[in-house]
């Protein structure tokens, strides 16, 4: 059987966590990079025009929300995570009244609406690092302000590295040294300032009486340094991210502004949420995130490092729901984001990577908790590996290209980079990198390693129909390259085929809609339907969710719910063993006499009884 021929009558449209007084604890929330989703005016970009007038793919595909990436008022050093105006949206974007109809517009079609904020930074061009820059002293005390170390203090205050790359600190010209973990167009604001805490309640509120649903917290492990700013002693600083301790990442501090802002979401009532993009070095620290008192969700990011690998998978899926099972809160699941390279493409690329990733998401959905699915996900996109270097935009990638120090401005800065591969009102990056020029630690000084710089390979906009580009992405062109093999994998192309990556989504979250044992986690938290084998449960024994770990053949996971299995063969061959019950949903063919089945490689089945 295929997911076309899916015969389980749906019993209900709404969600499972309904009954359980949160719609956040199984939803499944779809990551709108806005850049990349539909242009509206032409320009290439898309806006918040054209996101709402595809919205109807959204709810036809049966999510539960949408989380839009920034499109505030914004030089654009890196795609928007520089905010200039917390209150306005960047005329690339639209404008403020776009923005209330898109999210009247989402209500409309059942979907709730999720939004960006940035606390960690800001832009260099907002109006109190202008200040700061111009010698405020109190627009300095908003951010971390340090005079360097060595004679004349030539050097950075301390050893921190930016993750794009490069040192985490810039010199101004009267001196002092400003912090920046990303770009050096991104100051990080210090949250021991008490107006920075009251403007951001100002911000939360602002958006919240506009009618968002909620808010997705970029960097919210970051926003706390341990005190005095300690040197690490070590390099290469961004692959320690969530493996260990560092003092700028995951301070305990983080969790008091967490808590103000889950007060405040609370006071507005009708299930307004919080979710952290949170770094944490295990399972146990990241489910701080969510305790009772603080934010509703938090990233799971685990899982999405996670290799094809089942005994990897499981670990990682007792580890993760034993954490947030001790505090009370759903655990999140994601496979791909804005940030990291598309999952077919990690799980190896053409046909068997397709064949994992369409697997994986099978099992993605059959976990207990929410769901995070990333725009072009449902349609098997793969990385676009081979952009030009003249079109790319990370600032990672043109900072990882340049020399430590250049004596034109900040390294990575657009001021010092020219307009190149900018669009639209990018045009004022003319004048990033005007905070100070950098003084060199020594001539030979070599760049510490930061993030790879290649995630635009993710963000090219999507293919809506057509068989060339920009396939229905705007009226004209689009801001990367589209590849010229995207035509089957359109929208359009994949609407109505039982065989497609977007139809077997779609079945798939139909199904999660209706069958009582997937999506909450509490949902079935009596005895599992069908029993389960000791030896092979959990080590923290079967969970509230009714879920239990089965025996299986090696390499093949095998899990129950109530009334519900899935089976997962991660194997390069077919697998037999008993049939766990009637298959529904699978991503490959499956043959099953109703005793015995053969599961195909590289497959994940979903069954029920």
């Amino acid at each position: 059987m295929t997911h076309d021929s899916t015969a389980v009558q749906l019993a209900s449209s709404s969600s499972n966590a309904t009954a359980s007084g949160g719609w956040w604890r199984d939803a499944v929330i779809y990551q709108v990079y806005v850049r990349s989703f539909a242009d509206s005016d032409g320009d290439g970009i898309g806006d918040l025009r054209g996101v709402r007038s595809r919205l109807p793919h959204l709810a036809r595909l049966g999510v539960d929300a949408v989380w839009l990436t920034p499109f505030y008022v914004s030089p654009q050093a890196d795609g928007g995570y520089d905010v200039a105006d917390y209150r306005a949206v960047d005329p690339l974007f639209g404008d403020l009244s776009d923005a209330d109809e898109l999210v009247r517009a989402a209500h409309a079609l059942g979907l709730r609406v999720i939004v960006d904020v940035v606390p960690n930074h800001t832009s260099e061009q907002h109006p109190w690092f202008r200040a700061a820059l111009a010698g405020d002293p109190g627009a300095r005390e908003r951010y971390h302000f340090r005079p360097g170390r060595g004679p004349d203090g030539a050097r950075p205050p301390n050893d921190w590295e930016s993750i794009f790359g490069g040192p985490a600190w810039t010199r101004v010209p009267d001196g002092d040294w400003y912090l920046h973990l990303f770009a050096p167009e991104q100051p990080d604001l210090d949250w021991d300032h008490p107006e920075v805490a009251a403007e951001f309640a100002s911000v939360l509120r602002f958006w919240l009486d506009l009618g968002i649903d909620g808010f997705r917290i970029d960097v919210a492990h970051g926003m706390v340094k341990a005190p005095g700013l300690p040197d690490i002693g070590r390099g290469a600083q961004a692959t320690l991210i969530g493996t260990e301790p560092l003092p700028f990442f995951d301070q305990d501090g983080v969790h008091e502004i967490h808590r103000s802002w889950r007060r405040l979401l609370d006071c507005y009532g009708g299930g307004r949420i919080g979710v952290a993009e949170a770094w944490a070095p295990t399972s146990e620290r990241l489910a701080l995130y969510v305790r009772p008192d603080e934010l509703h969700q938090a990233f799971n990011f685990r899982f999405l490092n996670c290799p094809w690998d089942p005994a990897a998978m499981r670990t990682v899926i007792d580890e993760s729901l034993a954490a947030t099972t001790a505090v009370g809160a759903p655990t999140t699941w994601v496979l791909s984001n804005h940030d990291v390279v598309r999952h077919v493409t990690r799980y190896g690329g053409g046909a068997r990577g397709l064949a994992r990733a369409r697997a994986a998401a099978l099992l993605m959905l059959a976990l207990p908790g929410s769901a995070y699915l990333y725009q072009g996900e449902e349609l098997g996109l793969p990385e676009v590996a081979d952009l030009p270097d003249r079109v790319r935009q990370d600032p990672a990638f043109r900072r990882g290209r340049r020399r430590l120090w250049d004596t034109d401005g900040p390294a990575g800065s657009e001021g010092s980079q020219g307009s190149e591969g900018s669009q639209g009102s990018q045009g004022s990056q003319g004048e990033a990198g005007g905070a100070g020029t950098p003084v060199p630690d020594s001539a030979t000084a070599a760049e510490p390693e930061g993030q790879d710089g290649l995630r635009d390979g993710c963000r090219v906009p999507l293919p809506w129909s057509g068989t060339e580009p920009p396939y229905g992405f705007g009226p004209a062109g689009s801001w990367l390259p589209q590849p010229a093999g995207w035509g089957g994998l359109s929208v359009a192309a994949q609407t109505g085929d039982p065989h497609s990556t977007l139809e077997l989504y779609r079945a798939a979250l139909e199904l999660r809609r209706a069958m009582p044992g997937l999506g909450a986690p509490e949902a079935g938290t009596e005895a599992c339907a069908g029993g389960g084998d000791a030896s092979a449960e959990a080590p923290y024994g079967p969970y509230a969710c009714g879920m239990r770990w089965q025996s299986a053949p090696e390499g093949v996971l095998l899990f129950t719910r109530p009334g519900f299995a899935c089976t997962l063969n991660s194997r390069p061959g077919p697998v037999e063993l008993p049939a766990p019950g009637r298959p529904v949903l699978s991503s490959a063919p499956v043959e099953t006499d109703g005793r015995t089945v053969r599961l195909p490689p590289d497959s994940c089945t979903w069954w029920s009884w």
